[in-house]
């Protein structure tokens, strides 16, 4: 019976991503993931990557929003950093590593030859099977992120990432305009409707 369970569930999933618009578009276009287009239109509505941007993409792998700064950067650089490994894409660079190690900040910055104009992170936690805690989990991941670039960004740098709206949504929302001047949530069309996963878009850090 739980077997049965299983398949059905297997292959419902299946038939969901058959019929996703976004899955097969990613496919005939030659994207990794689906998440490729979350990225291209979180840019069209706020324009942060060009053509010079010295970019941070964290959480990287499979490569679905490399592949898209990789195409819209040509005279910057683009570092793409995750735990998991990476296949190559073209135009950027890739560090298998833990974003909180201790001396992760030096290399990106020597990386770089000084602060980044862009940072973007598609970080979420493994998944548990709980809805809530996956949530807050991923949601700690958004706050270090925010952090992060509080160091690594210049004043004018802008930061897109995830997060989900949960009962801590209040508390990123508050680091992330006590950082940042600009602060904005955007949910993209190609995030599944089911999914509590929403971006936030935040540019020119506050001096103090």
């Amino acid at each position: 019976m739980k077997k049965s369970k299983r398949v059905k569930k297997s292959n419902s999933w299946k038939i969901k991503q058959h019929r996703d618009q976004f899955f097969k578009k990613s496919k005939t276009l030659g994207y990794r993931s689906r998440a490729s287009f979350k990225l291209i239109e979180l840019n069209e509505k706020f324009r942060f990557i060009k053509k010079n941007s010295n970019l941070l993409d964290l959480g990287s792998s499979p490569g679905g929003w490399a592949q898209v700064a990789g195409k819209l950067i040509t005279k910057g650089k683009v570092l793409s950093v995750d735990i998991k490994p990476m296949e190559p894409v073209k135009n950027v660079k890739f560090m298998k590593s833990d974003i909180f190690e201790k001396n992760i900040k030096d290399k990106i910055l020597n990386f770089f030859a000084g602060k980044l104009d862009v940072i973007i992170s598609d970080m979420a936690a493994n998944t548990t099977g709980n809805r809530t805690l996956d949530s807050i989990r991923t949601n700690q991941l958004c706050l270090e992120v925010l952090n992060l670039s509080s160091n690594l960004l210049k004043t004018e740098g802008s930061l897109v990432t995830k997060l989900f709206m949960g009962e801590d949504f209040l508390e990123v929302k508050k680091l992330a305009k006590n950082l940042f001047k600009d602060v904005n949530f955007f949910k993209p069309e190609s995030s599944r409707n089911e999914s509590k996963e929403t971006y936030l878009h935040c540019r020119i850090l506050k001096t103090l």
